[in-house]
């Protein structure tokens, strides 16, 4: 049993990394889909969109009401919820041939996709030492990515080989295995039971003598004490449960750090999430002339690159926590230093450049990574739920608005079907990503210079 226990923080963490590396496969199940689900349900390309856009609309809409309930329920209820969502969803998307019926499959996978990320987030303060969350919250999002590049090759050949129910059931079948493993092992603290020992009020041994890497009660400045801002009363913890929803989310964003660790997560993931969930395939087969076959494998090295890339990050995130924003905003200078190149290039941009941008653009999904270490540097302990799922739509806002308008675009030059795509077209409408960058970095810059003059009136030190 002693040389157990240090081990039960690394499998709950395990456990919960692959229920997200599986919401993040079904979020992006239809990436190399869209001929199949075109074929599959008689639509066109704009319905095809819909897909995408219901998918983004309902995952960023739900995470601040799917934080108050983390807040209120605990990551195990919430990741297992998430994950029999996604199950139901896909198991609709396997059996209907309807395009009704289908959105409401997206709707209920968005749903799931909502309640896993934030809620596996919550849960890696309880179990690791704070020098260790940058890098394991790194490590999280690296296998997360291992699921999407299970979704961009080894479905599509899944469907490609056994056909379309096949492949969808499959995805269902592993989220429900997932989602049993997690109802065996989660536990949202030391201490606190799985779903089977709570459901049976029979807590094991393990459960019992479970202890956190964490290092002990922290003194000093090691751990950053909940900000004196007025968000929880002094002595009247009961008025937190009282806080309306409105009220919770204007007294979190009164607090600089919190802005900070919004317009963070709002500047970096975007272009990557609009180009891979949907106008990547698009941009590289209707405008660069590129095949099929090459463009999924050159979405497979935006995959890789992000895996890559969150190896690094969070060691450096960690080691360099003064500069972790300016990492950040680095890297969306570098994206759109990328895409800019692409966009003003004459002519089709050569191979190399294309290369340099798909392994570069991915360096935001890691870099949005940041801002939930901002966010956990600022955000009270009893709000962490709540103020993580703020922090976490402001990146699929972005992307939501970045994929409408980038469709927009293409319609109003008359190239919105493959038919009429052109390199043009496609140029002109991924322009429209500049005023988003220009936006979320001159917003980092002042959230920063504020974050750093409240600090020093309060006299506290980032953790």
């Amino acid at each position: 049993m002693r040389t157990a226990r240090p081990l039960l923080p690394w499998v709950v963490w395990g456990v919960a990394a692959l229920a997200y590396a599986v919401a993040i496969i079904n979020r992006s199940s239809l990436a190399a889909l869209g001929p199949a689900t075109q074929e599959h349900f008689g639509i066109d390309a704009t319905t095809l969109s819909m897909f995408a856009m219901i998918q983004l609309v309902v995952y960023a809409g739900l995470q601040i009401p799917v934080g108050t309930l983390l807040d209120r329920f605990g990551s195990t209820t919430m990741i297992l919820t998430g994950g029999l969502l996604m199950v139901a969803g896909q198991v609709i998307m396997a059996t209907v041939a309807d395009v009704r019926p289908a959105i409401l499959a997206r709707v209920l996978v968005g749903a799931g996709d909502a309640c896993t990320f934030i809620s596996v987030m919550r849960l890696l303060p309880e179990w690791f030492a704070v020098r260790q969350l940058p890098t394991v919250s790194q490590l999280t999002g690296l296998i997360g990515q291992a699921g999407q590049l299970v979704s961009v090759t080894p479905l599509a050949l899944l469907v490609g080989a056994g056909g379309w129910m096949t492949g969808f059931l499959g995805v269902a079948a592993v989220g429900l295995l997932v989602a049993l493993l997690g109802a065996l092992v989660l536990r949202d603290r030391p201490g606190a039971g799985t779903l089977l020992e709570r459901a049976t009020g029979r807590p094991g041994g393990l459960t019992r003598n479970a202890r956190s890497l964490a290092t002990p009660p922290p003194t000093g400045v090691v751990e950053m004490a909940p900000p004196a801002t007025g968000l929880i009363p002094v002595g009247k913890p009961p008025r937190l449960r009282a806080l309306g929803f409105w009220d919770r989310i204007r007294r979190l964003l009164r607090i600089p750090g919190v802005r900070l660790a919004y317009w963070v997560h709002f500047t970096t993931p975007f272009a990557l999430n609009a180009f891979v969930l949907l106008w990547g395939t698009p941009f590289l087969v209707g405008g660069i002339g590129l095949s099929p076959a090459a463009a999924s494998g050159l979405l497979s090295l935006t995959v890789v690159s992000s895996m890559a890339v969150g190896l690094v990050l969070g060691p450096i995130s960690s080691r360099f926590i003064e500069r972790r924003v300016w990492i950040s905003v680095g890297i969306a200078v570098a994206i759109a230093v990328c895409w800019i190149t692409v966009i003003a290039w004459p002519g089709t941009p050569p191979i190399a450049v294309l290369i340099v941008l798909l392994v570069v653009m991915p360096f935001g999904g890691p870099g949005s990574m940041i801002s939930f270490e901002v966010s956990r540097s600022h955000t009270p302990r009893s709000f962490s739920g709540f103020g993580t799922g703020l922090v976490n739509t402001a990146g699929f806002t972005a992307s939501l608005l970045v994929i409408v308008l980038i469709g927009f675009v293409l319609d109003l030059q008359g190239a919105g079907s493959p038919e009429s795509y052109s390199l043009g077209a496609f140029k002109t409408a991924f322009a429209v990503q500049i005023p988003f960058w220009a936006l979320g970095i001159t917003m980092i810059v002042i959230e920063q210079r504020r974050t750093r003059r409240w600090m020093e009136e309060h006299g506290r030190r980032l953790r």
